[in-house]
């Protein structure tokens, strides 16, 4: 192979590995107990909405739980309005809690103004 194509195969090589980067950035779902389902009524704490999925923090039980919601687009598209989540508002969550214990929860569905809005 000449010192042309190799360099172009690194060079190739190397780009696809910087584009898989932020994919294996990303969790995935697997640290989470799917078979220990919580629901609980909280106000919002915090919100952020933003990529690659909203989160809120809310208190339960005396702790602070960071929740993970869907992507900002998935949950628009599935009804709900994009100023519903605000800060001292109640909401319904049901989902899973991290299996190591941290105070986190994968949401599954919440219920905003009487509305349910399945994130999954």
């Amino acid at each position: 192979m000449r010192n042309a194509t190799r360099r172009l195969l690194l060079l190739l090589a190397l780009l696809a590995s910087a584009l898989a980067l932020p994919v294996l950035a990303h969790h995935g779902w697997s640290s989470y107990d799917a078979e220990q389902v919580m629901r609980f009524d909280a106000a919002l704490a915090e919100v952020r909405i933003r990529n690659p999925h909203a989160e809120v923090a809310v208190d339960h039980d005396g702790e602070r739980w960071q929740v993970v919601l869907a992507p900002v687009a998935r949950m628009t598209s599935r009804g709900l309005a994009d100023d519903a989540l605000v800060v001292g508002k109640t909401i319904t969550i049901e989902g899973y809690p991290r299996l190591d214990g941290t105070r986190e929860l994968r949401a599954e569905r919440i219920v905003v103004d009487g509305k349910t809005i399945e994130l999954r």
